[in-house]
């Protein structure tokens, strides 16, 4: 067996995962800023992110990269497949962005920056909730060529996925902003990490529930013997997470909620990558077959040696160096 795709699948994965985990919850910021009413509140809680939030979206492009060079036959597919669901994301990724500074150096229209960073927030994370969505439940193929329309993306499930990712992501950014505010606005964190941990779990359990019966590989998967014997602590430990998430919550602590929500979340691709499994694009594509050639996945693998540890390197770094509380006299802006 050829193991150089299955080190770039493991890398894309990394590169989503920690896209995910750690662009999330600035995406959740933006989510839950509509239900903050004081402008200084907003500027301290886009402030918790603000040194960190850009290197952040170097593990999209890593991912997004890394599937082109080693897959570019999925690479063809996804994008003919979602193309309207990933542009959307992308400009509404370019207006959080580009928001995101000059909320801060605007005047008179300051306001309007803030609503394009919540509007861009919102539209991207959901934007990326139906593109998993639909990459999960699975793209029409005849002959490695993707047969389905413009729209063929939308659909209950993938609609579903999107609110989830929307209610993940504001989980995540409330969790952040308990993490790393005091006073008044770590208290109204509180207030939204409670329903949204309570609306989490229960659309992991949806998903859970529905993705069976998009394949029948997954559902036989998870409920044939003896994979379903070595299958039983993953949803064991999701439900263990989800109780420890909610308890921390709840008590009041600090830095529990954001661990656990990060774990629950883990969890979460854990269970979607072994339904899917061996497969890239489901139902038809699998690892092997979207693979580029060897010789260039052992190129590309040079220099992905020397890149991987540099971002981790500078990522692991800026967030030690921004650690501790963010008043509202020691902001970074």
């Amino acid at each position: 067996m050829e193991l150089l795709p299955y080190i770039w699948f493991g890398v894309i994965g990394l590169g989503v995962i920690m896209y995910v985990l750690l662009d999330g919850f600035v995406l959740g910021i933006g989510v839950i800023m509509p239900f903050v009413d004081n402008e200084d509140d907003r500027d301290l809680m886009m402030n918790t992110a603000a040194p960190i939030w850009d290197g952040n979206e170097t593990w999209l492009v890593l991912g997004g990269a890394g599937l082109l060079a080693a897959f570019p036959r999925a690479y063809s597919l996804v994008l003919s497949a979602l193309y309207l669901p990933v542009i959307l994301m992308l400009i509404a990724l370019i207006f959080r962005g580009v928001s995101f500074e000059f909320r801060f150096k605007a005047g008179r229209s300051r306001r309007l920056w803030g609503l394009s960073f919540m509007v861009g927030s919102i539209v991207a994370a959901f934007a990326q909730g139906v593109i998993l969505g639909a990459i999960v439940r699975g793209l029409p193929l005849e002959d490695g060529q993707y047969v389905g329309g413009p729209l063929e993306w939308f659909a209950p499930f993938t609609v579903m996925t999107g609110f989830a990712l929307v209610c993940g992501y504001a989980l995540l950014g409330a969790t952040w902003v308990i993490l790393k505010a005091e006073g008044e606005v770590q208290q109204l964190a509180f207030t939204f990490a409670r329903p949204l941990a309570m609306l989490v779990i229960i659309f992991l359990a949806l998903v859970s529930v529905w993705m069976p019966f998009l394949h029948t590989r997954v559902l036989e998967r998870w409920f044939t013997f003896p994979d379903a014997l070595w299958l039983v602590p993953l949803p064991v430990l999701v439900v263990v997470t989800s109780w420890l998430l909610w308890r921390s919550v709840q008590e009041g602590r600090e830095a529990w909620p954001f661990l656990l929500s990060l774990a629950l979340f883990g969890l979460g691709y854990i269970g979607l990558l072994i339904g899917l499994w061996p497969r890239i694009v489901p139902p038809d594509l699998s690892i092997e077959n979207a693979a580029a050639h060897p010789s260039s996945q052992g190129f590309t693998l040079i220099g992905l040696a020397i890149l991987l540890p540099v971002i981790l390197g500078y990522s692991a770094w800026s967030y030690w160096v921004f650690r501790g509380k963010v008043t509202r006299d020691t902001g970074y802006h």
